[in-house]
């Protein structure tokens, strides 16, 4: 019996052009530096100048107390204000996915795209504008008599998660508006025809079905915030240290880029773990969240 050959494909000239330019933005600027800073987290100077392998940068972060402190401080804070931008921005997504008609969604869309447009420093930047002690929220609360002097509310916890938060909505709005979109109305109408309460429904149906916006949202933001430098720096002060910020000194003040490359894949791996946990509790697969 004779075999049938299959015609072969013919070479795709334009896929292969498109992924050249791709393949060497990954390698050229994420593989390759990510890979010369790996290894020098390992490396040291002896006393004759030359660089040897080392664990002494990862054994320094644990033997100073202020290292892994702001590590643990870093990593709850970033949590925290994922699981606030989850409050938040839920019911924003929900609304604009299922309640209002898609002309008017598509307004208030474009009214949350506008801080991308300002950049981040502005950004920052307006909220001490607003939160100072001379700001407009002070000088409107003593207009109307609720204080007779200012709050301290700039260059604290608070305003760094409010600024943390701000920027980081958009992030979280996004997939889960994509997720709920798909939802099928009727879905919701034939549970409430049955007797469900909308806490039932809100709990069994909507929340299920949007676990993946959810998870992926969630894993932006966390990414966003965790790796911010601007707003714990500006917004926080002193006394909000962020582990991004002793990165930053690791590498431009004290000038000991081996202890910075150590600490920076300390962050990534706390990161990447934090994230894998997620996942696994929440029973979410990593190629259907990027979906």
């Amino acid at each position: 019996m004779q075999q049938s050959i299959k015609p072969k494909k013919p070479f795709n000239v334009t896929l292969y052009l498109l992924i050249i330019p791709v393949l060497l933005w990954l390698v050229l600027l994420i593989v390759l530096p990510h890979l010369d800073l790996l290894i020098s987290s390992f490396q040291i100077e002896n006393d004759n100048g030359d660089k040897v392998f080392s664990l002494d940068n990862y054994i320094a972060f644990f033997k100073e107390e202020i290292y892994w402190l702001t590590f643990v401080k870093t990593a709850a804070y970033a949590i925290g204000v994922t699981a606030l931008a989850f409050i938040v921005t839920f019911p924003i997504a929900f609304y604009l996915t299922k309640v209002i008609s898609k002309k008017n969604a598509a307004f208030f869309i474009l009214l949350l795209l506008i801080p991308l447009w300002v950049g981040e420093l502005v950004t920052v930047y307006g909220w001490m504008v607003l939160l100072g002690d001379h700001g407009i929220i002070n000088h409107f609360l003593m207009a109307i008599g609720l204080i007779d002097e200012p709050i301290n509310m700039l260059y604290t916890d608070f305003s760094m998660i409010l600024g943390l938060l701000y920027m980081s909505m958009l992030f979280m709005v996004v997939p889960v508006m994509s997720t709920l979109e798909s939802l099928d109305d009727s879905l919701i109408e034939a549970a409430s025809d049955l007797g469900a309460s909308k806490w039932t429904i809100f709990r069994t149906i909507i929340i299920p079905y949007s676990m993946p916006g959810i998870v992926s949202g969630a894993i932006i933001v966390f990414m966003l915030v965790i790796g911010d430098y601007l707003a714990p720096n500006i917004l926080g002060g002193k006394s909000s240290l962020w582990f991004t910020e002793q990165i930053y000194n690791k590498f431009l003040t004290t000038f000991n880029w081996n202890e910075g490359a150590a600490f920076g894949f300390l962050l990534l791996m706390l990161s990447s773990g934090i994230i894998w946990l997620v996942l696994k509790l929440s029973g979410q697969k990593l190629d259907r969240v990027g979906s």
